[in-house]
């Protein structure tokens, strides 16, 4: 955006310091809001945890979403270089990792369907090539050879997720954002049927404008806030192992992954990813399973991660497990972000329900709110992620309830 600060005056109060919370102080701030960001916890300790950093667009079918994943990836360069140039420690932090992904399928059934969303995908914009035999076996010569087909899409990418958000909100405080860890918001401070803040254990906290950033507890805040939306959390484990000399080059999932992302079943739901990290260890995931907030270690998952990962690189059999972790991710029905204005009480908006994808889509998301608060248009419509459809509010209101 250019000229006039499009937002000075206008105070914005973020409940949530993960990614997306990061992000949205980040933009709003430099578009001139004053924001201030409450955090139960601590800054990046939930979700952006226990990510993997990605910054993807090959796991996406054309539509909304695949549209704000293409956007935030334009946006992420120029935020890196301003990041750079501001903050030089916090910005080499964020690890960004342009390495690109290569998506395999093992079965002539998973290359048919493989080569199908490929070429949907090519119709909406997005670049991917296909890799024959040897073209695969010099990008990742430790990959099996049993391999069907495989896309190459060039503008995936990898973050280290805790690094990429402290790195955005050290910018958004630099440029005179207020953030307060520990501060658990209690209640709706409504005026005339108005969000005005909300009460926390601090006390109150006063604002134009209030946006639920609150990931997998987004549905919690919502409902203090008096407008519950129907995010769930829907756990993902990780394994990690031992430190590697360079093995794995490109970010390598099967194609399975894409159908346990897009599924709605509650039980367990995995794939093979696998990727480096700086540090030499490998990533090894994915799995989706629908457990509330039950926190611990699920070995068939873990087991399910490690199964499908050797299938694909059979040289990890001899490779040490270091740790294992899981965290959760916010979840809608109809796996569409929700990001908007809550039409039930003015002054709320939310900017959730990203589930396994908030990473990469927070710098996108930023920016429709920014736009959207300002009254400007933007490239993706935001509408296409309203607060008012059915896989979010599923129960009847009135405005009356909140007068």
């Amino acid at each position: 955006m250019t000229g006039a600060s499009p937002l000075r005056g206008t105070d914005v109060l973020i409940i949530g310091g993960g990614m997306i919370g990061c992000a949205l102080a980040d933009r709003l701030t430099l578009d001139g809001a004053s924001v201030r960001v409450c955090e139960r916890g601590g800054v990046a300790s939930g979700t952006t945890a226990h990510g993997e950093g990605n910054v993807l667009v090959s796991d996406k079918g054309p539509g909304p979403e695949l549209a704000l994943a293409q956007l935030s990836r334009r946006l992420w360069p120029a935020v890196l270089e301003r990041l750079a140039e501001r903050l030089p420690d916090d910005a080499a932090g964020l690890e960004w990792e342009p390495k690109g992904g290569i998506v395999v399928a093992t079965t002539d059934a998973g290359a048919i369907a493989l080569t199908g969303f490929a070429d949907s995908q090519r119709g909406a914009g997005v670049r991917c090539e296909s890799l024959d035999a040897d073209q695969l076996a010099t990008a990742e010569p430790a990959l099996t050879r049993e391999v069907c087909a495989a896309m190459y899409y060039p503008d995936d990418a990898q973050v280290q997720p805790a690094g990429a958000a402290t790195a955005l909100l050290g910018s958004a405080i630099a440029a005179g954002a207020i953030i307060e860890t520990r501060c658990e918001v209690t209640a709706p401070l409504i005026q005339d049927g108005r969000l005005i803040g909300v009460e926390t254990i601090r006390g109150h906290r006063y604002a134009d404008i209030v946006i639920n950033a609150a990931g997998p507890w987004s549905g919690t805040v919502s409902e203090v806030l008096g407008a519950p939306i129907a995010i769930k959390p829907r756990r993902g484990d990780v394994l990690i192992t031992a430190p590697m000399p360079p093995t794995v080059f490109h970010k390598v999932y099967d194609a399975d992954y894409v159908g346990a992302v897009g599924s709605s079943d509650a039980a367990l739901q995995s794939s093979a990813v696998v990727e480096s990290t700086r540090g030499g260890p490998l990533l090894l995931g994915s799995s989706r399973r629908q457990c509330g907030f039950d926190n611990r270690i699920q070995p068939d998952s873990l087991a399910a991660i490690a199964r499908k990962a050797l299938r694909l690189y059979p040289i990890l059999a001899d490779v040490a497990i270091m740790r294992a972790y899981g965290g959760f991710r916010p979840y809608v029905d109809d796996h569409l972000p929700v990001i908007g204005p809550d039409p039930r009480l003015p002054g709320l908006w939310h900017a959730t329900g990203h589930e396994g994808a908030g990473i990469g889509l927070s710098v996108g998301t930023a920016q429709l709110i920014s736009s959207a608060l300002a009254g400007q248009p933007d490239e993706v419509d935001i509408m296409a992620f309203a607060v008012d459809r059915p896989a979010v509010i599923t129960e009847p209101w009135t405005e009356e309830i909140f007068r």
